[in-house]
């Protein structure tokens, strides 16, 4: 596409998107700067209505006797039979579709007008409305609907998703205004894997060893009955104190690298005598390529079961136990094909069953990442070339170095791409042999957690900084 047709469908779409922007519900950003603790607050009564969300069942809807998002509920953030059934899926797929458009640039957008970023914003609120509707409608007929009386009992629980996602998206929009701190999404997250920590570490529901599910709770129950043989080690992927190690270990790990990074020296055009540094994370991508990866497996799974229950239910199709088998008294996990070594098989006891599943899901998670991790560096904007113009576009230059595109350039391109492929190996293998030792919260949800918390960590730091000096916040604020 040229720049005139880019430009011709850029202001094409302005027109429809100025049109719709009128009966699109949204949430008004606040007149003025809102104080720190005022926005936290914000933040609190957020997560809480969500919580709330999550403890709410579906009216008139029998939860089904296994879980098709099984694999996704820690990226989105959801809860099988209650109102957040599908969680941020909606939101995250229609983001994930817009940042593809807009990394291919299909539609010539200037991000510095601030016109063009409000109808950036809009086209991604109808895309995320449509996603709903269109998720809603498809998983309320396909997981649901065999299970619901009549057709308008169907309806009712498809306006029930699409409501609860509604109420989910202004959620996150009333955090990311600037009502609130961060991201709804990041919130979310990290609220539904620090909720599943707590109840590894904690809980004293029984479990089927005879002990209590919580790590802790299991430890004062054997000392109390002087049973140590299920402390350290537990059958059916329960809590022990392996598994707090490995928790632990990873958490240490995550935290360690997310501290190494490149710093390349820089000067402010603007400013005379400001000096600071640009950073290049190892972990340069953050955690989205992981987001990507475990999204596809999820997908992948979700497509396979609904094939399989469709065409395949008794395994007897040669071509379909290729891509998948599942067994018909549990189908919540391939038993079989392509699915089975795509997934991970968590826990110990599962490992020692068939440990060439456990060696084939980490290389596959370890070499998806590094695709999805190459792959978001040009579409999320994150390449050299991106970034050697956002740091000209900040009025800054690297000493020694021409203020032009191409020498900062060929600089950040001695670092990016190494630090991409080595930052994304290291995220597929905390990710995969996490998944498989066992991880309370599972390895993507601890990798997703600790980014996030880091990130918040930033911010605060970051709102401070701007209290004093502006200029420095808001480039403390980039990558």
């Amino acid at each position: 596409m040229t720049a005139e047709e880019g430009t011709a469908s850029a202001g094409f779409l302005k027109t429809i998107i100025s049109k719709a922007e009128v009966y699109i519900p949204q949430v008004p950003k606040p007149k003025k700067k809102i104080p720190l603790q005022v926005r936290l607050m914000w933040c609190g009564i957020a997560l809480f209505i969500y919580m709330i969300m999550g403890q709410t069942p579906l009216y008139g809807a029998s939860t089904p006797s296994f879980d098709f998002l099984a694999f996704a509920r820690v990226i989105f953030a959801s809860q099988q039979g209650t109102l957040i059934e599908l969680g941020i899926g909606p939101i995250v797929t229609a983001g994930l579709l817009m940042q593809l458009l807009k990394g291919s640039e299909i539609f010539h957008l200037d991000f510095k007008k601030p016109e063009d970023r409000e109808l950036y914003q809009t086209a991604t609120k109808i895309v995320t409305y449509i996603v709903i509707i269109a998720e809603s409608s498809l998983y309320g007929m396909a997981v649901y609907g065999p299970r619901m009386p009549n057709h308008e009992a169907i309806f009712i629980l498809i306006g029930q998703l699409i409501g609860a996602s509604v109420i989910i998206m202004l959620l996150d929009e009333l955090v990311q205004k600037g009502w609130g701190l961060g991201s709804g999404i990041s919130l979310f997250i990290a609220a539904g894997v620090a909720q599943q920590v707590i109840w590894s570490l904690f809980s004293p529901v029984p479990a089927g060893d005879g002990g209590p599910v919580g790590v802790f709770a299991n430890i004062i129950h054997g000392a109390l009955h002087h049973d140590f043989t299920n402390l350290f080690f537990r059958s059916n992927q329960l809590p022990g104190i392996f598994g707090l190690f490995i928790t632990a270990g990873v958490l240490l790990i995550l935290v360690y690298t997310q501290g190494i990074k490149v710093e390349i020296p820089i000067v402010s055009t603007k400013y005379r005598g400001f000096s600071a540094v640009y950073p290049i994370k190892l972990m340069y991508v953050s955690n989205i390529p992981v987001i990507l990866a475990s999204a596809l497996t999820a997908n992948a799974v979700f497509v396979g079961q609904i094939m399989w229950a469709n065409f395949n239910p008794r395994n007897a199709n040669p071509f379909m136990n290729f891509l998948g088998m599942f067994d018909p008294t549990s189908p919540s996990t391939p038993t079989g094909g392509i699915l089975y070594y795509v997934t991970a098989p968590r826990g110990l006891d599962i490992v020692a069953l068939d440990p060439t599943r456990a060696v084939l899901y980490i290389l596959f998670m370890v070499g998806i990442v590094v695709l999805f991790g190459r792959l978001w560096i040009e579409l999320g904007g994150l390449s050299a070339k991106s970034a050697a113009k956002n740091l000209l576009d900040a009025e800054v230059q690297i000493p020694g170095f021409r203020r032009s595109n191409q020498p900062v350039e060929n600089l950040l391109q001695k670092y990016i791409p190494s630090v991409t492929i080595i930052g994304s190996i290291i995220l597929g293998l905390l990710a995969g042999t996490s998944d498989v030792l066992g991880t309370f919260g599972s390895g993507t949800g601890m990798l997703l957690t600790v980014d996030i918390l880091i990130n918040y960590y930033n911010l605060l730091v970051r709102e401070r900084v701007e209290e004093v000096m502006p200029t420095l916040g808001a480039l403390l604020g980039r990558k």
